[in-house]
């Protein structure tokens, strides 16, 4: 009888301590894990605040500073946030005429997959203004229309006004080319008449 009621201890003593160690982990986690939460919930939430008042001195034509706290934002590396205050920096960027990183900002923010329509379409428009800005019309044509597809009522500007970048002008010769060609024909004509006088 004894090595038949064994088993049966065992297993009693075992779900005890079992329950027992399973209660110990539930509260040492509780004491632990609403730490964790906290401090990731207040990344979250100053950057969120940073982003928020990115775009407040941006509307109140404050670029300068609207980047700062944008950057400050982008710093705390929230991963959520990320593409939002990117798209919302290449838009701050062109209006600090710096247009070539307002593309990179648009693009970083548009390398970012998931359900980010309204994001990606400000990013988009933003990376529309940068290139035309820089006189790549063409591709700012089809970043507007990528704009106008995830969002219609982001309507693009004319680009019959796009500034194209002047082609460099090649530096005029201060000598008439009617100059150059009489130049030439006297130096020519010495030359004919040096030789034909040592003969």
């Amino acid at each position: 009888m004894f090595l038949y009621d064994a088993p049966a201890i065992t297993e009693k003593w075992c779900q005890m301590n079992f329950n027992r160690i399973f209660i110990i982990i539930l509260i040492i986690s509780s004491m632990i894990f609403p730490v964790i939460a906290v401090d990731i919930t207040d990344e979250v939430n100053t950057a969120g605040a940073l982003y928020s008042k990115s775009v407040d001195l941006a509307n109140a034509g404050k670029y300068a500073e609207a980047l700062e706290a944008s950057d400050e934002a982008l710093a705390l590396n929230v991963t959520s946030l990320v593409p939002l205050i990117q798209a919302n920096r290449a838009g701050i960027l062109v209006m600090l005429a710096r247009f070539d990183e307002a593309n990179a900002a648009a693009d970083a923010a548009l390398a970012i997959e998931g359900n980010l329509t309204s994001v990606h379409s400000v990013a988009w428009f933003n990376k529309g203004n940068a290139l035309r800005e820089l006189g790549r019309c063409a591709e700012a044509g089809m970043a507007y229309i990528r704009a106008a597809e995830l969002d219609p009522t982001l309507v693009p500007p004319d680009l019959d006004s796009c500034a194209v970048p002047p082609s460099p002008t090649p530096a005029k010769s201060p000598l008439l080319p009617s100059a150059v060609f009489l130049a030439i024909i006297s130096l020519v004509l010495i030359a004919v008449a040096y030789r034909n006088k040592g003969k």
